[in-house]
């Protein structure tokens, strides 16, 4: 492997690079995250910066004259349901890769995320390395060392390299992904007064329709209704299809949005189902998984013992 030496202190392997970098303030952040980036461009890499948008004007501050070199994302908006990143991480080194070497950064934990959503990013994280293993490309991913004791020591499992600018080091904590995977399948809580529906195979319609009922009832406006109900159609569907033939859905409002549960007697074999964009010509699956985290808020996927579990988050607006 050959080694690069950069100004942030850390040795780049040419190959998949994935630090955390912790910060405590702004300047840090500058200092810490500016640096990798012109790095990557002093490099001739292909950048992708992809950070809450209150850290987007910091960086281009810091990352100076070149800063129309990098694309700019706000992770509030493109990672508000954290199974997107993946994908949109995929999709960008898939476009560049076979002319420049990509180097990313990605920040899809930020203080004021929900624990629910959290469990999913952490999940993310251990994905990027399964999904990016072997590929030319590094991923920094800032953590600010404001967010809860339990995030920053997952940082530690999900990222081969840790530390602060100038100061990355190994870290000792990392985890083979598919055990963080298997970590974040923690008990989902219990609903209050859910509504209940049972289904097989003939009756997908009249599910479909009690969902679009109960949603309208729940004064879901009709754009979000449509993405409501295909992301349920789709994971009634291939509880017929993959989980047994039979399912059940239960529907309830929860913070401020509508939550749909869909159980079967299923299993997910690939914790990357539904993480890349499918190709239309493949006879694999995920097409449907895939859809359900565009279309969706949140996605909870749970591997429970009697089978899996999943939740579709969908706020009114």
């Amino acid at each position: 492997m050959t080694h690069t030496r950069t100004a942030d202190g850390t040795d780049r392997i040419a190959g998949f690079h994935h630090p955390a970098l912790f910060y405590s303030t702004d300047d840090e952040y500058r200092a810490g995250v500016g640096a990798f980036v012109r790095d990557a461009l002093d490099d001739g890499h292909t950048a992708l910066v992809a950070v809450p948008g209150r850290q987007l004007a910091l960086l281009r501050d810091a990352v100076g004259a070149d800063h129309h070199r990098v694309t700019w994302v706000d992770m509030t908006d493109a990672g508000r349901n954290p199974g997107r990143i993946l994908s949109m991480l995929q999709d960008f080194a898939d476009r560049h890769e076979d002319t420049t070497p990509v180097s990313i950064v990605g920040e899809p934990i930020w203080v004021g995320r929900t624990p629910a959503e959290a469990w999913e990013a952490t999940r993310h994280e251990a994905l990027i390395n399964l999904a990016f293993e072997g590929r030319r490309a590094a991923i920094l991913c800032p953590y600010d060392t404001a967010l809860p004791a339990e995030v920053l020591t997952h940082a530690y499992r999900t990222h081969p390299v840790v530390g602060e600018p100038g100061a990355y080091r190994a870290s000792h904590r990392y985890t083979d992904p598919h055990e963080v995977c298997r970590d974040c399948d923690v008990p989902l809580p219990e609903p209050v007064d859910a509504v209940v529906v049972t289904f097989g195979e003939w009756e997908l319609a009249r599910t479909r329709d009690e969902a679009d009922r109960w949603a309208a009832a729940e004064g879901l406006p009709q754009d979000r209704r449509t993405d409501w109900l295909l992301a349920v159609a789709e994971a009634i569907s291939n509880s017929v299809r993959h989980g047994g033939g039979r399912g059940t859905l239960r529907m309830w409002r929860a913070d401020g949005g509508l939550v749909a549960e869909i159980s079967d007697r299923g299993r997910l074999g690939d914790p990357l189902t539904g993480r890349r964009r499918p190709d239309p010509l493949a006879a694999t699956g995920g097409r449907g998984v895939w859809m359900m985290h565009q279309l969706c808020d949140l996605v909870e996927i749970r591997a429970a013992a009697r089978g899996l579990v999943l939740r579709l988050h969908m706020g009114l607006k």
